[in-house]
C-alpha cells in the first residue's frame, strides 16, 4: 500500500468515525435523561445501553487489541447495566473511545493495515483494515437503531442525519 493510500484510508475512516459519533451525540439531544435509558419495546436495548455497547466495542476491538490500552471488556454488562450514568457522562466515554480510534487510525503504517487480526468474537483471521471497517459498519448499524428509538420515544426522526 502506498503511503498516500495509507493516509487516505486513515483520514477517510477517521472522518467517518467522527461523523457517526457526532450523529449519535446530536441524536441523543432529543432525549431526556430518562428517555436515554428507556426501551419502548419488549426487545432490543435502550439508547443508553447501545452507547455503552458501542463504547465497549471500540475500546475492546481497537483499544485493547490494536492500541494496547489494557481495556477489559464485559460485553454482557453493556446490555444489562442497571447503574444509569448521566447521559453526558455516557456520551463522553463514547466520544473518548472514538477519539482513541481516530488516534489509533492515524498511527497505522502502510504495513499495519494488512497485519493479521484475531480477537474474541473475531476468531476468523482478518486484517487490521477489516476490523476498522467492521467496527465502523457496526457503529452505523446501531445508529439506525438509535434513530428508530428516538422516533418511538419522541415521535420524530432526527433531522440532518
Amino acid at each position: 500500500m502506498s503511503q498516500d493510500l495509507n493516509a487516505l484510508v486513515a483520514e477517510g475512516f477517521s472522518a467517518r468515525y467522527l461523523e457517526l459519533a457526532g450523529n449519535i451525540t446530536k441524536l441523543s439531544d432529543c432525549l431526556s435523561e430518562n428517555q436515554f435509558w428507556q426501551n419502548p419495546f419488549s426487545f432490543g436495548n435502550s439508547f443508553g445501553h447501545l452507547v455503552l455497547h458501542l463504547t465497549g466495542n471500540l475500546n475492546y476491538y481497537i483499544g485493547a487489541e490494536i492500541a494496547v490500552t489494557g481495556y477489559i471488556r464485559d460485553r454482557d454488562r453493556e446490555f444489562s447495566e442497571t447503574k444509569r450514568l448521566p447521559k453526558g457522562e455516557a456520551l463522553k466515554k463514547f466520544n473518548d473511545a472514538v477519539s482513541m480510534v481516530v488516534s489509533t487510525l492515524k498511527s497505522q503504517t502502510a504495513a499495519d493495515w494488512e497485519k493479521t487480526y484475531i480477537a474474541k468474537g473475531e476468531e476468523t483471521a482478518g486484517t487490521r483494515f477489516s476490523i476498522f471497517l467492521r467496527c465502523i459498519t457496526h457503529l452505523h448499524h446501531h445508529l439506525g437503531q438509535m434513530n428508530y428509538l428516538c422516533f418511538e420515544l419522541v415521535g420524530k426522526k432526527a433531522t440532518g442525519l
